[in-house]
């Protein structure tokens, strides 16, 4: 979503990926992977602002803008760069913690796209062509519930999905998607059906779910333990129906029917671990 004011500047939202199942079925000679991943994007993300200004700058704000870097090696100032945008201030608030899963440098660059196309009136580049950037950026441009195959570049949006919430915990443990890829002991896994199901509601979609994987859960849990506690956590609060990594890790959710539930749950599990990364969530869905 975009809001633009008067003064011709804009303000993209960026919001957390969760891969609500990510599948790895093979690697190319080239060393890419090959996924099938089922992605839906979280109401909770940054916030990229952009305004005309003499020359391109980047600022990062906000509880996690230590994490990440404000020079060309940010994805918010390659994104720009990729764009051919004309100068531009930028201002990244990041809320989301670095390299942890969800996507969140990923849906800054996208959000950074959305944001000069706004202000500068250029065309919306397809989700594709953004694939240079990063596997994660054409889903993150898309920002819809998509399933998302090949290496990230073929999106197939899903709209039929029930409302969903959950709780977003990040034990605050660095996991290396490399790392995760190398230990992982089979490169060809199985893909989600062909056709997916037309869900019912929440529990129907939850039934089929905890029958699909993460295929990286289990080497990122070799890496790093944590994550299998998050893991076991989530799972023992009220209410989780079901609780997976999202990514590489070490993000994981757990899946609720209302967000009241979820509300509960986050606050619950942040009494036992106030060191964490906490947020209760919903699917955000796109309107423009």
């Amino acid at each position: 979503m975009i809001v633009e004011s008067a003064e011709g500047s804009a303000t993209a939202f960026a919001p957390a990926k969760i891969n609500l199942t990510l599948h790895v079925t093979g690697q190319r000679a080239d060393g890419y992977h090959l996924l099938d991943s089922l992605v839906v994007f979280a109401d909770t993300g940054d916030v990229v602002h952009v305004a005309p200004a003499r020359q391109t700058s980047l600022t990062v704000t906000g509880p996690f803008s230590r994490q990440v870097p404000s020079d060309t090696s940010n994805l918010v100032l390659k994104a720009a760069d990729w764009l051919k945008a004309p100068p531009a201030a930028i201002t990244l608030e990041k809320h989301l913690p670095a390299a942890s899963g969800i996507g969140g440098g990923s849906s800054d660059a996208a959000a950074t796209v959305r944001a000069l196309s706004g202000c500068f009136g250029l065309t919306l580049p397809l989700p594709a062509a953004t694939a240079p950037l990063g596997a994660d950026v054409p889903v993150c441009l898309r920002a819809r519930a998509c399933r998302m195959s090949g290496i990230g570049d073929i999106l197939t949006e899903i709209p039929d999905l029930p409302p969903l919430h959950f709780v977003l915990a990040n034990p605050g443990v660095p996991v290396s998607t490399s790392a995760v890829f190398a230990n992982l002991a089979s490169k060809k896994n199985r893909p989600m059906p062909a056709r997916l199901p037309d869900w019912k509601g929440v529990d129907d979609f939850t039934a089929w779910l905890a029958c699909q994987t993460n295929d990286l859960e289990l080497p990122a849990r070799l890496i790093a333990p944590a994550v299998g506690v998050a893991l076991a956590r989530l799972g023992q609060t009220e209410g989780c129906l079901l609780a997976r990594m999202t990514g590489s890790g070490a993000t994981c959710f757990g899946l609720y029917a209302t967000r009241t539930e979820a509300d509960d749950a986050a606050r619950a599990l942040q009494t036992v671990h106030p060191d964490w990364w906490i947020t209760a969530a919903s699917d955000w869905r796109r309107t423009d």
